[in-house]
């Protein structure tokens, strides 16, 4: 019998209502996943509406000039939520098949709008092949193939300080500030940071108003230009600019045009050889090979070429496997994991006993060995008392983690 979900949980046609601690590990795995398909069934059907009555300019007769002011202020859509699916829509009536694809997750809102303005009926069915199942990501790489675009320009300049706006009620007869454009993000370039006017849609602002505060700093952002090229933007500080003018000068000989696409791309090269060498034990001249290193379990430190050899085996990536043998994908944040004999029950540092696991599968691996219970009491009691922990992050040989009480 199918269940009514609501905000607390599910609710069967008697009445009861389970709570979702009560269901066991493959019950809410089942459910989520079961739940994700009607989700993305229900997503289908309203694109697809959206597409009739955008056809039909039944907008219009809600009093409404458009189907993005029909989504926003009727339906009450975020803007992003109605842009999407109105994109969608409109693609979906000259391409069918994306309110199938869409209908059965192989492919996502996010992708259908970077991908509608590249379809055609002639290349649909081989980029919607290569399209499913792919993150934002992958499908932006995918479209760089189709519509590459030329390099962005290499400048720095000078941000205009930004306040926040001036709420509505701190003079008579003002209305709400209208939304700003943020800009673009700033990039570097091979110039001196010249000051800048206003960017275009800004308002010139006269004396901070009293409480305003400035503008929290916009992330830094890839965005993928063409095959293997990329436009990266963020904002630095007065120190940081300083640092790449120095850096840059310091360079000439090697990089004569100091561009500093380069300069960044040897500094951080440099940076990588240097903290896998001290985390990974990489190096060009390894002072122990594996056979003269001691992995008897005298102490918690993994010799260095056992973490070399780890680190190379499994190819700088997880290797935890779940039961269909899929293997975790991360690459960052890895520890070396005593998996064939848990270092708390005298396992040694050999290499057939380490494997490389991310933060959250040796937390998984560490409450199998020894029991939930054991290692949530092990972990208040870590954060009272600074101890001794389980298995090595490859961060740092002596920063331990999950060790096994006693």
């Amino acid at each position: 019998m199918d269940l009514l979900w609501q905000s607390r949980g599910p609710y069967s046609a008697m009445g009861h209502k389970p709570s979702l601690k009560d269901i066991s590990d493959d019950e809410l795995l089942r459910r989520l996943t079961h739940l994700l398909k009607q989700s993305r069934r229900c997503e289908a059907d309203l694109v697809a509406h959206i597409a009739e009555v955008d056809a039909r300019r039944l907008y219009a007769r809600q009093s409404t000039s458009s189907m993005f002011v029909y989504c926003t202020e009727r339906l009450h859509l975020s803007e992003a939520e109605a842009w999407l699916r109105i994109t969608a829509a409109r693609a979906s009536r000259e391409h069918p098949m994306l309110l199938t694809m869409l209908r059965d997750g192989r492919i996502h809102l996010s992708g259908i709008r970077r991908l509608a303005p590249h379809l055609t009926p002639e290349n649909r069915d081989r980029l919607l092949t290569r399209a499913t199942h792919r993150s934002r990501r992958e499908i932006e790489e995918l479209v760089a193939e189709l519509a590459p675009r030329p390099d962005a320009a290499t400048r720095i300049r000078k941000l205009p300080e930004r306040r926040a706006p001036v709420p509505p009620s701190t003079g008579p007869g003002l209305g709400p500030d209208p939304v700003q454009s943020t800009g673009p993000p700033p990039v570097f370039a091979n110039s001196m940071p010249v000051a800048s006017p206003v960017a275009p849609g800004e308002r010139q602002l006269g004396p901070d108003p009293v409480g305003a505060r400035p503008t929290p700093a916009r992330k830094a952002r890839m965005e993928t230009l063409a095959p293997a090229r990329y436009k990266v933007e963020f904002t630095a500080d007065a120190e940081l600019r300083d640092n790449l003018e120095r850096l840059q000068a310091l360079m000439r000989s090697s990089v004569p045009d100091g561009d500093l696409a380069k300069i960044i791309a040897v500094a951080v090269t440099e940076k990588l050889e240097r903290l896998e060498a001290k985390r990974f034990a990489r190096t060009k001249k390894p002072r122990k090979s594996l056979d003269g290193s001691d992995t008897t379990p005298k102490s918690r430190h993994i010799p260095a070429a056992v973490r070399r050899a780890v680190h190379e085996r499994d190819c700088g990536r997880c290797t935890y496997r779940d039961r269909y043998g899929r293997r975790c994908a991360k690459r960052h944040d890895l520890e070396f994991h005593h998996d064939g004999t848990p270092f708390g029950k005298n396992g040694d540092h050999s290499l057939e006993n380490i494997r490389l696991m991310c933060k959250t599968h040796n937390a998984l691996r560490a409450e199998e060995e020894y029991g939930k219970e054991v290692m949530a009491r092990f972990r208040r009691s870590a954060r009272r008392v600074p101890g001794p922990l389980e298995s090595s992050a490859v961060g740092s040989p002596s920063r331990q983690q999950w060790s096994a009480p006693g």
